[in-house]
């Protein structure tokens, strides 16, 4: 990506994260595992995280246990460009059947209006992804992009939250939208077919569907925020947080039920990466006791593990 990846999708899982992030990686091009981390004494036990890029792209994820399980309301639109990429075509048929193994079809990879190829796919992670041949004169959009979708409480809500979004992250705009015209059964006209918008120079996507499902947001996918300042915290801690009994450990929901952990680029750098297991276990502790993340206190428990 042009720009440092602000926001990265922290996905849980039971106890595969190594292993899918290595399947990932051996699919995806550009792709490789940058961190493993353990953590000891957590309300999961003592969980392995992992970092990884697809594709450039910077995903983290965690051994948290069963509580939670992903579902398709957050999916990763993946665009095979073939003005980017002069072997797209091939390159989308290859990762589909890859992703095919073991998982679940949402939409067959077939042609669609919208596009030549296209196929909506839940893994054998039960990670969903959106698979696109896109249209070379288009306008250019990055080969990753979580998408959104607002199902059952939260339909019609796609563009309320959209705007919301860009209102709170700096430097936010809206892409292009694509709203549905009358005659759908099970969607009303107007609402969000396709709509992409960027925060903090990253694409986002988001659309309604009012096909009957059980899907919503949970704690599975999240979003983490890099901030570089406690009023950085402060700040994106109070605008999005909506859900008081949710506010634990620098996590949040949103009104709209989304995840997000708002914490400091500190604790993801020095922290974390470069940091003994006696500094990363006091910092831990330290997160433990905390709803919203105090750095300072962070850094003095850090110290602490270094004496």
């Amino acid at each position: 990506m042009n720009v440092q990846q602000r926001i990265v999708p922290h996905l849980w899982f039971d106890e595969e994260a190594m292993e899918a992030a290595e399947f990932y990686t051996a699919i995806f091009p550009s792709s490789n595992i940058s961190d493993i981390m353990n953590l000891h004494n957590t309300p999961s036990g003592d969980p392995e995280i992992v970092s990884f890029t697809l594709w450039g792209y910077e995903f983290m994820a965690i051994n948290g246990g069963s509580i939670f399980t992903m579902n398709p309301a957050i999916s990763f639109m993946v665009n095979f460009d073939p003005f980017r990429e002069a072997n797209a075509e091939e390159m989308i048929d290859d990762i589909w059947e890859k992703l095919s193994e073991g998982g679940t079809v949402l939409m067959p990879f077939e042609t669609y209006p919208f596009s030549k190829k296209y196929g909506w796919i839940q893994d054998k992670y039960d990670l969903s992804w959106q698979l696109i041949l896109t249209d070379p004169e288009g306008e250019e959009r990055p080969p990753i992009i979580p998408s959104f979708m607002f199902v059952g409480n939260n339909y019609g809500k796609a563009e309320e939250a959209m705007e919301h979004y860009l209102t709170i992250f700096r430097d936010g705009k809206q892409g292009c939208i694509a709203r549905y015209p009358d005659g759908i059964d099970q969607d009303e006209t107007g609402t969000i077919m396709f709509s992409d918008f960027n925060l903090l120079g990253q694409w986002f996507v988001a659309m309604d569907s009012g096909t009957k499902q059980p899907h919503h947001f949970n704690e599975a996918i999240s979003f983490l925020v890099k901030c570089d300042t406690q009023k950085e915290i402060y700040y994106y801690w109070h605008r999005l947080t909506a859900v008081p009994e949710a506010e634990q450990c620098g996590w949040l929901k949103d009104e709209f039920g989304l995840s997000w952990q708002i914490v400091p680029q500190e604790q993801d750098n020095k922290m974390s990466s470069h940091s003994t297991p006696e500094q990363r276990a006091q910092v831990i502790q330290a997160i433990l006791k905390m709803k919203k993340v105090d750095l300072e206190v962070l850094r003095e428990a850090f110290y602490e593990g270094e004496a």
